[in-house]
């Protein structure tokens, strides 16, 4: 006789489909005290190193704990998790969604059904994507949601600044092999309160299941105290914050090097320290360009146009951050330059997003360009070139 066990079925259905490859979610709530401190569990397929593991999320009222399994194994996890501690299970899948709930006498019951336009593929394409969740505990920990895992609504604009710099990462990670790496180090130049800090940690180690490791450097030590002392809360392994700025703290090894409202020059020595460091995605968004605006020219026939100080302001802003991405070019990486979402709800929101190419090529054509930019404008002194060039008179010596 077929065993009509709603938990069985339950098992049976999540392993039809994770071999389909139309598995997109599994969370189990309704903890009993057989759970402990336990709030939840929330299951995704991952693919590491070739191979789909089941993600396991553990989420405790402090932290978040996970672990990846084999799907066999996961499928067991599963079952055991559902026979006792959790009284919900709720399985999305491309084309349906599956409950089982269990009375408080123990009796189960599988309820089946179309999946909605949330879970269509079209949508689990979507959710593939999305790149945090609320229920993160670190979200928490900084208060971006309550108790209950729900959006602050007053921070419902820096909950959109955090899941776009996310995306912005995700898609430079994918543009190079350090989702393959034996070990991942991230540096964070400007760390402050640490929103982008964890959510970069915990999107790296917990989504992505990489082996990370997350420096947020902070010159204010109230900001690196507190920084620490979630991170402690959190048991966020291979996340630490330490005081200091770009000039002072020089990591040997950056993969990824952030550095977002670094005053002025501050983002060129951010920048030179990531070229330096062999940081394969350098992300910054400059603040304050006051190096250049007193040496520029207003050359002909721009004169009338620059003769106002606003459009002076905005010329030294992208003369300084277009010779910025030029020299980026120069040093072997493919740069952007775009408008983002202000992460400090400033009206500072341009980034440059520069990948390091996977071939060096010629750059004497580049160096050109930027000594023509430099003379239509009058520009005698940009940091990073200063720097940059000390570099190659170093190496040539």
């Amino acid at each position: 006789m077929a065993d009509t066990d709603p938990l069985a079925t339950l098992a049976s259905l999540l392993d039809n489909a994770i071999a389909q490859g139309t598995f997109a979610k599994l969370v189990l709530a309704k903890p009993g005290a057989a759970a402990g401190d336990l709030v939840r569990v929330t299951v995704r397929p991952v693919t590491l190193k070739g191979a789909t593991q089941l993600s396991f999320v553990h989420t405790h009222p402090t932290r978040d704990i996970t672990k990846n399994l084999d799907p066999a194994d996961g499928v067991q996890r599963v079952r055991a998790l559902m026979d006792g501690a959790f009284g919900h299970a709720h399985l999305f899948t491309a084309t349906e969604e599956i409950q089982l709930l269990v009375s408080k006498k123990g009796k189960r019951t599988l309820l089946r059904g179309k999946a909605s336009h949330s879970a269509t593929p079209a949508a689990h394409d979507r959710e593939k994507h999305r790149y945090l969740d609320l229920d993160r505990a670190f979200l928490a920990e900084l208060g971006v949601t309550d108790a209950q895992h729900r959006l602050v609504p007053a921070m419902a604009r820096k909950w959109k600044q955090i899941n776009k710099f996310i995306e912005v990462l995700d898609h430079a990670l994918a543009e190079t092999t350090l989702k393959s790496a034996a070990q991942l180090d991230v540096v964070d130049f400007g760390s402050g309160k640490g929103y982008l800090t964890f959510a970069m940690h915990d999107y790296l180690r917990t989504t992505l299941g990489l082996p990370a490791r997350v420096a947020g450097v902070e010159l204010r030590p109230d900001m690196v105290a507190l920084c620490n002392g979630a991170a402690q809360r959190l048991g966020a392994q291979g996340l630490r914050f330490e005081e200091g700025d770009v000039r002072s703290v020089v990591p040997p090894k950056i993969d990824v090097m952030i550095a977002l409202h670094a005053c002025d020059v501050a983002t060129d020595y951010a920048i030179h320290t990531g070229v330096r460091a062999g940081a394969q995605i350098i992300m910054c968004s400059p603040c304050c360009h006051k190096e250049l605006r007193p040496q520029l020219l207003s050359p002909h026939p721009l004169r009338p146009i620059l003769k106002h100080g606003v459009h002076q302001g905005q010329q030294a802003e992208m003369l300084t951050d277009g010779l910025r991405a030029m020299l980026l070019e120069a040093c072997g990486y493919d740069t952007q330059v775009f408008e983002f979402v202000a992460l400090e709800h400033t009206n500072k929101n341009k980034m440059i997003l520069a990948v390091k190419r996977a071939r060096a090529t010629p750059a004497d054509e580049i160096w050109r360009e930027i000594e023509a930019v430099k003379g239509h404008y009058g520009i005698r002194d940009q940091c990073l070139e200063t720097l940059l060039r000390a570099d190659r008179a170093a190496a040539a010596a």
